[in-house]
Order: C-alpha cells, then sequence, then structure tokens
C-alpha cells in the first residue's frame, strides 16, 4: 500500500443497529469488513476470498464480484464526489476466473470517468497479482448533497491525514 490513504467510514460512528452493510460496516457478523483507501484518482480496496465465497470450486463467485465492485464505486461516489447515491447501470466484462483459495488479496478499484448532472460514469476494475481480470463501467445516480446529509446521514468522507491536520 504505497501512498494509499485510508478512508475513513462516515458511517463508523452509528449505532450497530443502524449500520448492517455486508461489505463495509464493522458490525455485520457476516461481512466483509472491508477498508477503503484512496490512491490518486483511486478508490481501492483489498480482500483476500474464501471457498465461502465460490461459485465454481477455485472460483470467486461471478456475482460477489460485481458486489465488490458495486461497493467500491459507491465509496468512489463518497470520496471524490463527497455525496452518496446509488447504482442506476452496471457493465461486467470478467475476463478471467478469479481465483478464491489461497493468501493473495484480490485488489478492487474504481475512478471517476465523467459527470454529467446528477449522473456519474465510474470504471472500476478487480485485479489478482496486478493483474485485471474483471472490468466495469458504472452509471451511478449521485443524490443532492442535502439528501445525502438528511435522509442518508451522509456528512463527508475523509482520509485519516485529512482529519490528523485538522
Amino acid at each position: 500500500m504505497p501512498d494509499w490513504k485510508k478512508i475513513v467510514n462516515p458511517w463508523g460512528d452509528l449505532p450497530k443497529e443502524d449500520y448492517n452493510c455486508i461489505m463495509c460496516s464493522p458490525y455485520n457478523p457476516k461481512g466483509l469488513h472491508l477498508s477503503f483507501y484512496e490512491d490518486g484518482d483511486y478508490v481501492l480496496t483489498r480482500w483476500i476470498p474464501t471457498k465461502d465465497y465460490e461459485g465454481w470450486t477455485g472460483v470467486l463467485h461471478g456475482g460477489i464480484q460485481a458486489t465488490l465492485i458495486d461497493e467500491v464505486t459507491g465509496w468512489t461516489v463518497l470520496r471524490k464526489l463527497q455525496t452518496s447515491g446509488v447504482t442506476t447501470r452496471m457493465s461486467v466484462k470478467y475476463k478471467k476466473p478469479v481465483p478464491s483459495r489461497g493468501t493473495m488479496p484480490i485488489e478492487v478499484r474504481c475512478k471517476v470517468a465523467e459527470v454529467k448532472r446528477s449522473f456519474a460514469i465510474l470504471n472500476a476494475e478487480l485485479l489478482v497479482g496486478g493483474e485485471v481480470y474483471t472490468e466495469a463501467e458504472l452509471t451511478f445516480y449521485c443524490f443532492p448533497k442535502e439528501k445525502a446529509v438528511s435522509e442518508y446521514r451522509f456528512t463527508g468522507c475523509k482520509t485519516e491525514d485529512e482529519i490528523n491536520n485538522e
């Protein structure tokens, strides 16, 4: 993690009963408990899959791959656009089977390609050992900042460095 800056979870202080995301909540007993980082234009996460997430023997299920990509896309919108929203379209290209057993982490990263009014187009990749195994383009509807605050308790997304320098 060379120059990666850890992103502070904007919902980390919510009560357990209010925050149960399968991907990023630290409270969900069945969740992945992902952490997210910023590296230049990218937001990314790392995770080591296990056989619990297989589709076929030794292969990470495509739906899990898509869910990981969707999650890092959401975090990219949080960090880079400073709002929340929802995925409206996802186009995934599975290039190679992703191994589901072993000790090598997969990296999922995303960047904003363009913003058109309330919609963001994002490009994401899932990599193993630095090689792209899965790629995706997503369209994300970005909520007006007031709605992100009032309905989704989003108050901003900062890195640890930014918080430490305040």
